[in-house]
């Protein structure tokens, strides 16, 4: 019997993973969803805008113009924007402007 030398029975950890390829959609085919939120921020506000689907470099870029946009700090997590207070007026109208579809979501 000939052995397969292709197959791996085992794998270290720290290799590298195949990249995901992600689909980009063009601006105007999104759909964002736009809320503010205290869940898990210690009672602070945050506002999340959710719904992307780019690539990770697109949000990075696109977390630093709203960020900066609204004068305020925030992160980028699982695909969502974290703005620091409540924006959502403000970045509904900023991410209008940039051509995305979106919508105010929340009381």
């Amino acid at each position: 019997m000939a052995k397969d030398s292709n197959k791996i029975a085992y794998r270290e950890f720290g290799e590298e993973e195949p990249e995901i390829e992600v689909s980009e959609l063009p601006p105007n085919q999104h759909k964002l969803k736009i809320e503010a939120s205290r869940k898990g921020k210690g009672g602070k506000t945050v506002t999340i805008v959710s719904g992307f689907q780019v690539s990770p470099e697109t949000l990075i870029s696109l977390t630093k113009t709203l960020k900066n946009q609204c004068g305020a700090g925030g992160a980028m997590k699982d695909n969502t924007i974290e703005i620091q207070g409540d924006h959502r007026q403000k970045l509904l109208e900023i991410v209008t402007k940039l051509g995305y579809k979106a919508k105010l979501s929340g009381g």
